[in-house]
């Protein structure tokens, strides 16, 4: 497993990551041995977050024996002071360690910065010994470069992938030149690629400072990271091509299921219904076409088009139209 330098944390991290989303979808014992398998193998970058559920909690029963052999970064998604402290002190509970790595704030809908209240709080935190450094997650292009340029967060996650749009791909270059450390989230587009090589490559061989932390729940999606960890492909002309066609297909004003619109007044699934077709093309359909299905989908009938879901959005999509034509193709998929 090779290793490189994360910006100005000087952190040796793996050139993969372990994105700590899916763990919760195992048991217990499934996501030890997983994320213990990881580490004997080179990983040692995991990321989680305060609200995904059990997520912490099978870091810490993972690795609560090597915890100075790991890095952990987790997020916070509180505003003010008092919510911050408090999600910071259930998270060392839960990974049963006095200090996290990297606590990253979760997506604000604005850049703190020194004298606001949630920035000076992660000062006083890291003053404290809780925390080692300063992070930022953002969905939103505009942000992400302001909190780079700001020179007050130590690392930046957005989301990179072969979808990302060529603005989104300077993002690489800048942290550079700020000595920021990137982490790529949705380095699969949010589930939507079913190509773990082309993923892996198109970040790996172009940019030499991100680090993609990917989103495994089965030891065969990690055996495949780790091969090609192992011995990385090089950026072919048939893979950028392959990308191309990715990119002509899926790219643009689709949804990334950052699931930021929830929850809907009326019940709608929109992460996922709001992108039914592509997955009905791009997974196995028969398992979005049950009875089950047909109802959430169904929900979107109800939608009442309050707004909600839109102004919630980081990528500015008309989420109730977007809806309203999955909901069209949906039915025509069940009629066909």
């Amino acid at each position: 497993m090779n290793h490189w330098r994360f910006g100005r944390t000087g952190l040796s991290v793996s050139t993969s990551g372990i994105g700590c989303i899916p763990i919760q979808r195992i048991t217990f014992a499934e996501s030890t041995r997983l994320l213990q398998a990881a580490a004997d193998n080179g990983i040692n970058f995991f990321d989680t977050a305060r609200v995904y559920t059990t997520s912490e909690e099978r870091l810490g029963v993972a690795f609560n024996d090597r915890r100075a052999a790991i890095f952990i970064a987790t997020k916070t998604m509180a505003r003010d002071r008092v919510g911050i402290i408090a999600d910071l002190e259930t998270s060392l509970k839960n990974l049963q360690t006095d200090y996290v790595d990297i606590y990253q704030l979760h997506n604000p809908p604005s850049v703190p910065r020194p004298g606001d209240e949630m920035y000076d709080t992660l000062i006083d935190l890291k003053a404290a010994g809780k925390i080692r450094f300063l992070g930022i997650t953002q969905h939103d292009l505009t942000l992400a470069r302001e909190a780079v340029v700001g020179g007050n967060y130590d690392t930046l996650q957005y989301p990179l992938s072969v979808l990302a749009s060529d603005d989104e791909l300077t993002l690489p270059a800048l942290c550079a030149r700020h000595d920021v450390g990137l982490l790529a989230m949705k380095a699969m587009a949010g589930g939507l690629l079913d190509d773990a090589k082309l993923a892996f490559t198109f970040l790996r061989r172009q940019f030499a400072n991100v680090v993609p932390i990917w989103g495994v729940q089965r030891e065969t999606e990690l055996a495949e990271f780790l091969a090609l960890e192992k011995d990385p492909p090089e950026y072919s002309a048939a893979l950028a091509e392959r990308a191309r066609r990715y990119r002509a297909e899926l790219a643009g004003s689709f949804c990334r299921a950052c699931g930021y619109c929830l929850p809907c007044p009326v019940g709608i699934p929109i992460p996922t219904a709001a992108r039914m077709s592509l997955l009905l093309r791009r997974m196995v359909a028969e398992n979005f076409l049950t009875s089950e299905w047909r109802e959430k989908m169904a929900l979107i009938k109800d939608c009442r088009h309050c707004g909600q879901c839109s102004s919630r959005c980081p990528y500015h999509l008309d989420t109730p139209a977007l809806l309203a034509s999955e909901w069209e193709k949906y039915q025509t998929a069940i009629s066909n």
